[in-house]
C-alpha cells in the first residue's frame, strides 16, 4: 500500500524531501515563542498556534507546501521578569533564521514563509528580509503574524480596553485549538484599563510610533493584558480561520506569480 507523502518535512525520508523540493515549492515555517502566558496558559502558547496555523494553512494549499521546522523560542526579554520565559536575542533569532534558510535555499526552494504567532520576533524578521536579499537574491522570504491578520474579528470581540498578551483574543485561540492546555479555573484578568498603568506604561501601548518597548512587569502585575476570561472558543475559530483564510489567498497568488 502507498503510503500519503506528510506535510511535515520532519516526517518526510530524505527521498520524499527531494520530491517535495519539486512538488511543494513553498516551505512553511513555524515560528513562536517561550515565554509566560499568564497563569493559565503554556509557555507555548505562541509556537503552538502558529504550528496549528501552519497546518491548516498547508492542507489548504494542498500539496503546494510543506511545513519545514518550527522556531520554538523567540525574542522575549520583556517577559523575563515571570518565571519559565527562555528568550533568543534578536541576533541570535536572525542567525537561526538566516540557517534555516540557507539550508532549505541549498535544497532547491525558493519560497520560505515564516508564521509567527509572537509580536516579539517581527522585528527581527523583518531585518531578516532586508539581508536575504543581498545574500540570496533568489529566494523570496516571507512572513506573517497571526493575531493581527484577524484584527477586524478581534474588534468585534467583547475585549478590555487594554487587551492583548494572554488577553481575550489569544486565550481565544488556544481554546479553539489546544483547549487541554488553558487551566480555565486559573484564568484572571490582567490590566483592562489605561488608567492603572503609569504616563510611561501608558505611552507604550498607544500603538503606532514613536514605538517604547516596555518590560511586562511594569505592565502588568500577573503578565497579562485584558481578561481571558472573556474568552470563548468561538471567537477564537473566528480569528484562526479569518487569519489562515488571508494567508492561503496571499500565498495561492504569491505560488501562482
Amino acid at each position: 500500500m502507498s503510503r500519503r507523502r506528510p506535510v511535515r518535512l520532519g516526517e518526510m525520508t530524505t527521498l520524499e524531501a527531494a520530491e517535495a523540493v519539486r512538488a511543494s515549492p513553498l516551505v512553511i515555517i513555524p515560528a513562536g515563542a517561550f515565554e509566560q502566558h499568564g497563569p493559565g496558559m503554556p509557555m507555548a502558547t505562541d509556537t503552538i498556534r502558529a504550528e496549528h496555523v501552519a497546518e491548516l494553512v498547508a492542507l489548504e494549499l494542498a500539496g503546494s507546501a510543506v511545513i519545514g521546522p518550527s522556531v520554538p523560542v523567540g525574542v522575549s526579554p520583556h517577559h523575563l521578569a515571570f518565571a519559565g520565559t527562555v528568550t533568543l536575542t534578536t541576533t541570535t533569532l536572525a542567525a537561526v533564521v538566516r540557517e534555516y534558510a540557507d539550508s532549505l535555499h541549498r535544497h532547491g526552494w525558493r519560497k520560505i514563509l515564516v508564521i509567527t504567532g509572537h509580536g516579539g520576533n517581527n522585528a527581527t524578521l523583518t531585518t531578516v528580509a532586508q539581508d536575504l536579499l543581498t545574500t540570496h537574491p533568489d529566494l523570496q522570504f516571507a512572513w506573517t503574524p497571526l493575531t493581527s491578520l484577524a484584527a477586524d474579528v478581534v474588534a468585534g470581540m467583547r475585549v478590555s480596553e487594554v487587551h492583548g498578551h494572554s488577553g481575550e483574543a489569544e486565550t481565544a485561540q488556544m481554546l479553539h485549538l489546544a483547549s487541554h492546555l488553558v487551566h480555565t479555573e486559573r484564568l484572571a484578568p490582567g490590566t483592562t484599563h489605561l488608567g492603572e498603568l503609569g504616563p510611561v506604561s501608558r505611552l507604550s501601548l498607544q500603538g503606532g510610533h514613536p514605538a517604547l518597548t516596555m518590560r511586562y512587569d511594569r505592565l502588568s502585575p500577573n503578565g497579562v493584558l485584558g481578561d481571558p476570561r472573556n474568552a470563548t472558543p468561538e471567537d477564537g475559530r473566528a480569528v484562526v480561520e479569518t487569519a489562515v483564510a488571508r494567508i492561503v489567498a496571499f500565498t495561492r497568488t504569491w505560488l501562482d506569480a
